[in-house]
């Protein structure tokens, strides 16, 4: 057996005392549910290759807490459009954080679908529809209150995909990092001409994370 920064190979990472905290937070009475989704990504997400072993010490705050925190920028009951959902980041994050909203999975790669359902069916998880799909292929047959995406591309392209998907009145939420500024200075001609409005750099989790969340929020102007 492997050993993996401290894990054997396959075990799911315990969240530091802090982190555990955190997620108490974030999850509330879910934390079982998100304690078994690092298990999936610790284990089967690493065989796969949706994730880099190198990953594993990181699952908790890197990944998991750092996704999930957007969910504190939706309003309830939303219906969010998640694109290149991958390991399920933010998508299913998300989803276990806040059951109230529904989330639209779109991923293109079979593996990663094939793996996505299987967590979401493990899980238990009723608020997930996952799609096998570029996003460009579901623009008008799916939209969202909120359009995430994380680790994408850069937002010249990312905005091509995901305002599209948008209701009029919604939003994209980008899960981006220091490079935010940049790529919004980059994008803004674009983002104008589909229909964004003026993009904002927002920080969520502060309150529960050591590196609160970075994410770029372009509102989508009403029809």
């Amino acid at each position: 057996m492997t050993e993996v920064a401290g894990q054997p190979s396959g075990a799911a990472p315990e969240p530091s005392p802090a982190e555990l905290a955190a997620a108490r937070s974030v999850f509330g009475q879910h934390v079982d549910s998100a304690r078994a989704f690092v298990g999936h990504l610790s284990s089967s997400g690493i065989e796969r290759g949706l994730l880099g072993p190198r990953e594993v010490p990181r699952l908790w705050g890197r990944h998991v807490l750092n996704c999930a925190v957007v969910a504190n920028l939706m309003s309830s009951d939303s219906t969010v459009v998640d694109v290149g959902s991958g390991a399920g980041l933010p998508g299913l994050a998300i989803a276990i954080a806040r059951p109230d909203l529904h989330l639209h999975l779109v991923e293109p790669l079979e593996r990663r679908v094939t793996w996505l359902a299987e967590v979401i069916d493990d899980l238990s998880l009723t608020n997930v529809t996952v799609h096998r799909a570029r996003a460009e292929q579901v623009i008008g047959d799916i939209a969202g209150d909120y359009v995430t995406a994380r680790a994408v591309s850069a937002l010249t392209t990312l905005a091509g995909w995901t305002i599209p998907l948008s209701k009029p009145g919604g939003a994209v939420l980008a899960i981006k990092g220091r490079s935010a500024a940049e790529e919004i200075e980059k994008a803004r001609k674009v983002i104008r001409k589909l229909g964004g409005g003026t993009p904002e750099i927002v920080t969520v989790g502060a309150d529960v994370l050591e590196e609160p969340t970075t994410v770029v929020r372009i509102p989508v102007r009403p029809a």
